[in-house]
Parts: structure tokens; C-alpha cells; sequence
């Protein structure tokens, strides 16, 4: 069942200066406070359905819409197996759905899990109606982040954009830019349970953060074409090694050394509800923004 707020008198005891010691009770109504309305855009992939239930179970959200061109007119509530239908159908047309929630007038988030191709209009959509954007769509490219950019600057408009809504491989990334600055050769070993998309979004972003600090790494490593070492990531000498095995977790593992010592951090992830607590943060986060900002770790 959808989450709801009800809001009840505050009744304060005080005592009567003409009644000495009987008091009174004063009753004064609470201002209402309304709910966050989430729409999730790509509700029936496995990391929306995890979506649909965080914010139903949430404090101060709702789920007001569920976009997916699967399961079109199923009650979303049924589809994500919950106790109790959310009487919510699956719709097709975005704008429908936004249409719908900007009449009422209240504040509303856009949760994009679809597509790259389709990210810009999606959130130029949410734009139109007044609604804030929470975009977790890995590969989206960085011209795409610029012209989201501009558009929402434009508008006055919020939108996150998080390369990863975990809150674990956002620790191990800020630890390895820390490390960094004392460690001179570094590698990235990963495990996925497919071979889609590698080396992943993960370890290209350790690549782009250990990249951003102007040093060289792995200086000394003489088998820069040995196709067994790896991939190289940009132009400072990061490598990435990435192991295809199914049943493993998705884990990414950073490896440095230095004379005489290996320092090795190391992230899990064994199940889609770990970026969970980091989606209701943005949501909670971007009805603040009147820009776009580029990742979850400005928040933490």
C-alpha cells in the first residue's frame, strides 16, 4: 500500500494566568506537508521495481507514476510482487503520467533508468512540467551531461546525475583519490556476472578521478602492449583488468603499492537494494537544485 502522512492538532498544556492552576489545552493545526510524487521512468527493469518499493516503504514520498514500455496498464504494485496493489498502472507515454501529477501543483521527481539515447528529452519532459530529474543511466555520455546542463540552468531546474547510486563504490572511489597522492603504481581488477559494458562504469570513473590529480601511475611497467595486462584507461597508466564469471558478485577492487607494501580496497555488490539508500538521498537532495549537478558524492 502507498505511504501515507496524516497530520493531527498540536494540543499544548499551559496554564491560565486568570484560572490560577488549572490549565488549559490549546490546540494549534500542524502545517501539511505533502509528499514527494516519484515517477519511475524504466519501472518494470529490476533496479525500478527495487525503486517502487523503497519509496512506497519512504518517509515523505510517494510513487505517482510508473513509465515502461513492458507491462503496459499492470498495476505496478502487482508486477514488483507487493503485498498489495498500488492501483497504478504501467504507462507507456511519459508525458501523460507528467501531465497528470503538474495539474496537482506539488513537488515532483523523475526517475530515469531507461536509456542514453533517451535521457535529454526525458528530462526536457520533466523540465516542461516543473519536475526535478534523478538520472542512474550508466554509458550516458558527457556531451549528453552538457546539454542537460545547460537545458536545467536555463530552466532553473534540478537534475542529478549519478554514475552510481551506491553509496559503498562512492566510499571506495573517494578512498582511492586519498591513496593516491602516496601510491605510485595502481591497478583495477573487477568481476561481473556477464560481459556486458567493460570495463564498467566503476572502474572508468576510478580511472577519471585518478586521472583528474595530474599524476603518472605505473611508470615503470615495460609490458604496456602485452595484451594480458589489461586495458589502459585514459593517459596516465591506469589499467583495468575485468573477470566475466557468473555467480560471482560484481566487485571492484583497487590495487596499490608502493616499497615494500600492497594497499587493496574492495567493494561488493551482491544485490540491486545497495543503491537504494543512495536513490532516496538524491530524491530527497535534488528538489533542493536549480542546476544539474554531476554525482551522488556532492551529497555525502
Amino acid at each position: 500500500m502507498a505511504a501515507t502522512s496524516r497530520h493531527f492538532p498540536l494540543c499544548v498544556h499551559r496554564t491560565s494566568e486568570n484560572v490560577k492552576g488549572k490549565p488549559f489545552v490549546s490546540c494549534s493545526a500542524q502545517p501539511s506537508q505533502t509528499n514527494i510524487k516519484v515517477v519511475v521512468n524504466g519501472a518494470a527493469k529490476e533496479i525500478g521495481r527495487a525503486a517502487v518499493v523503497a519509496v512506497t516503504k519512504a518517509r515523505g514520498m510517494e510513487v505517482a507514476g510508473a513509465v515502461d514500455s513492458h507491462f503496459v496498464g499492470e498495476d505496478i504494485g502487482q508486477v514488483c510482487d507487493m503485498e498489495e496493489p498500488l492501483e497504478i498502472p504501467i504507462m507507456n507515454d511519459l508525458a501523460m503520467v507528467l501531465g497528470s501529477i503538474s495539474q496537482a501543483k506539488e513537488t515532483g521527481v523523475v526517475i530515469d533508468f531507461t536509456d542514453p539515447s533517451t535521457v535529454y528529452d526525458n528530462v526536457k519532459q520533466a523540465t516542461a512540467f516543473g519536475m526535478k530529474s534523478v538520472v542512474y543511466v550508466p554509458r550516458i555520455k558527457l556531451d549528453t551531461v552538457g546539454a542537460l546542463s545547460a537545458l536545467c540552468e536555463k530552466a532553473s531546474m534540478g537534475c542529478l546525475v549519478a554514475p552510481t547510486l551506491s553509496i559503498g563504490s562512492i566510499l571506495l572511489q573517494q578512498a582511492a583519490i586519498a591513496a593516491s597522492f602516496h601510491y605510485n603504481n595502481v591497478e583495477i581488477l573487477e568481476s561481473r556476472a556477464n560481459a556486458q559494458d567493460l570495463p564498467s562504469m566503476d572502474a572508468v570513473q576510478i580511472s577519471r578521478n585518478l586521472s583528474n590529480l595530474g599524476q603518472m601511475y605505473n611508470k615503470e611497467d615495460l609490458s604496456t602492449d602485452v595484451l594480458a595486462r589489461g586495458q589502459v584507461l585514459g593517459e596516465d597508466g591506469v589499467r583495468v583488468h575485468s573477470m566475466v564469471l557468473p555467480g560471482l558478485p560484481s566487485s571492484t577492487t583497487v590495487y596499490f603499492s608502493g616499497p615494500g607494501e600492497v594497499y587493496s580496497i574492495k567493494h561488493d555488490i551482491t544485490d540491486v537494494q545497495c543503491l537504494m539508500p543512495g536513490l532516496l538521498l538524491a530524491i530527497r537532495k535534488v528538489i533542493r537544485l536549480k542546476n544539474l549537478v554531476y554525482g551522488l558524492e556532492k551529497f555525502l
